[in-house]
C-alpha cells in the first residue's frame, strides 16, 4: 500500500493564502466598525448641577477621583457615560445565517476532501449493498 502524500502548495500560493487570510481578518474586524455596525450608542446621561452625592460615590471613591485630579464636574462626563445596547434583530438574523452557511459550507468541503483522502489511501469503498 502507497503511503499518502498531501498535494503540495508553491510558497507563492501559501503567501496568497496568509495575505487573504490577514485581510479577510482586518476587514472582519475593522469593516463593522467603520459601517457603525459593532459595539452600542454611547450616550452620557446628564444631571444637571451633579454633586458627588448625585453621582452616587462614596467619600472613598471621591477622595481618588480627587487624587486623579478631576472635580465632580469632569467626573461626571466619565461617570454617566454610558452603553444603550439596542438589539437589531434583522442584523442578528443575516449574521447567523452567515455563520450557519459557512459552517454547513465547511463541513461538506472537508467531508469531500476525507473521503477523496481515504479514497487514495485505501482505494474506493465497496458499495453498500
Amino acid at each position: 500500500m502507497t503511503r499518502y502524500t498531501p498535494p503540495e502548495q508553491s510558497r507563492l500560493l501559501q503567501f496568497v493564502d496568509i495575505l487573504f487570510i490577514l485581510i479577510a481578518i482586518f476587514g472582519a474586524l475593522w469593516l463593522p466598525l467603520e459601517l457603525k455596525l459593532a459595539g452600542a450608542s454611547k450616550d452620557i446621561d446628564k444631571i444637571d448641577n451633579p454633586t458627588w452625592q448625585s453621582l452616587q460615590q462614596t467619600p472613598a471613591q471621591v477622595e481618588q477621583w480627587e487624587k486623579l485630579g478631576y472635580d465632580v464636574a469632569k467626573a461626571h462626563d466619565v461617570i454617566q457615560n454610558h452603553f444603550h445596547y439596542t438589539i437589531d434583530w434583522l442584523a442578528l438574523g443575516v449574521m447567523t445565517i452567515v455563520v450557519l452557511g459557512y459552517f454547513i459550507f465547511l463541513f461538506r468541503a472537508s467531508d469531500r476532501e476525507y473521503k477523496q483522502v481515504i479514497a487514495e489511501k485505501f482505494g474506493d469503498p465497496p458499495s453498500a449493498r
